[in-house]
């Protein structure tokens, strides 16, 4: 997605991050909020979940929980 990758260079992010274009992902785990964003570990697990996301202050919380 194009607003996807401006706001990763924009804000310099080095990891993947997902757009759930067509709601498959969100219809599967029953994901109601508009955006949610999920921390996935090096083994593959969900280990944080943030839904809904406040965007103020959102990446600072992210970066805290992957720092």
């Amino acid at each position: 997605m194009k607003s996807h990758q401006a706001f990763k260079a924009k804000y310099g992010i080095p990891f993947t991050l997902l757009a759930d274009t067509d709601g498959k992902l969100s219809d599967a785990f029953a994901i109601t909020a508009k955006r949610s964003t999920f921390l996935i570990d090096a083994q593959g697990r969900i280990s944080k979940v943030w839904s809904p996301v406040t965007v103020d202050g959102h990446a600072a919380e992210v970066y805290a929980a992957i720092g």
